[in-house]
């Protein structure tokens, strides 16, 4: 190496528009103890990312890299480190959310951050799957106990989190009922959704009843809303940590439960979707890549939230 190496990365020193994101060089990190330096082939872009980059959310003021998720290879290994050598595929989601930093060439982080990358699936998929497929395992395994036969009910299922969340659902065997607009019914139909409701025709909340388990994506007042689909003793998971302070209050006074949940690293949840991917029961929808010298459109696209699927970027 190098003594002094560098990468490119989507650098911004102030918060506001896309056009903030400055590819530029940036001294390349070295692996700590227990950590691995990775090449980062592809990496994901979600919508904690346009929201960060707007106004600094958990991370405060900038300068920062952005970027949770992504697929590569093993470039070195810190003192400690067994699990991988130089030359392994992983995928991995950096700790959420003062882990950032995969929008660029090399990332330094914790080995028990990554897991072997799925054979069938290149860096673009792969890198497509960590922090949704984390946030949809964790919400649904860990806080709602989904069972066979339960019935289910995913808001924006056609989005990043949202298309992953319907795979896990239908291989934990629930009857899965998604919310999109009409023109993505047959993508959600293609994904194994049961029922699929137009939000904008219909009011899901005067529609759906004898929900167990609510996956909310969305915000607002989509949580307290999702509450009356509920049967007793349901639940509403929502994946947005901040909202109207009444939803668990309703939820007490309906007999149901409300959770909010952030997303968290976990090499065994990794593994666990990792062999969802392997069976043939979950796979990445990719919206559109772009190079990392483009990321500043990626995040416009994004921002549309109008996209099916999710939206990666490439460093090659």
């Amino acid at each position: 190496m190098n003594s002094n190496p560098t990468m490119r990365a989507a650098l911004q020193t102030t918060v506001g528009d896309p056009d903030v994101l400055q590819v530029v060089d940036v001294p390349r990190p070295e692996p700590r103890p227990n950590e691995i330096l990775v090449r980062v082939h592809a990496a994901s872009l979600n919508p904690t990312d346009w929201k960060h980059r707007a106004n600094g959310g958990f991370l405060g003021e900038p300068p920062f890299v952005l970027g949770w998720d992504l697929s590569g290879v093993v470039e070195a290994v810190g003192v400690g480190v067994a699990r991988f050598r130089p030359g392994d595929e992983v995928i991995g989601m950096l700790s959420y959310p003062f882990g950032h930093g995969s929008h660029a060439e090399y990332v330094a982080a914790p080995a028990r951050d990554f897991a072997r990358k799925p054979a069938s699936l290149d860096h673009v998929q792969a890198a497509a799957l960590p922090l949704v497929s984390l946030t949809a395992w964790q919400a649904l395994v860990e806080n709602a106990d989904v069972q066979p036969g339960q019935r289910v009910l995913v808001h924006a299922a056609a989005g990043g989190v949202g298309h992953v969340a319907v795979q896990i659902a239908k291989a934990l065997g629930a009857y899965v009922i998604g919310t999109a607009s009409g023109p993505k019914h047959d993508f959600l139909r293609e994904l194994g959704v049961d029922e699929a409701i137009d939000y904008r025709e219909v009011d899901f909340s005067e529609e759906v009843r004898d929900v167990d388990v609510v996956l909310d994506t969305i915000g607002r007042d989509t949580s307290t809303r999702s509450l009356r689909t509920l049967r007793s003793g349901g639940i509403v998971v929502s994946i947005l940590p901040i909202g109207r302070p009444d939803f668990y209050e309703e939820a007490d006074a309906l007999g149901v439960r409300a959770v909010r949940m952030l997303v968290d690293s976990s090499r065994a949840d990794l593994a666990s979707i990792t062999r969802l991917v392997d069976d043939g029961r979950l796979r990445p929808t990719i919206a559109e890549t772009f190079p990392l010298e483009q990321i500043a459109d990626a995040h416009r696209l994004g921002e549309t939230g109008r996209t099916t699927g999710k939206i990666v970027v490439t460093m090659d």
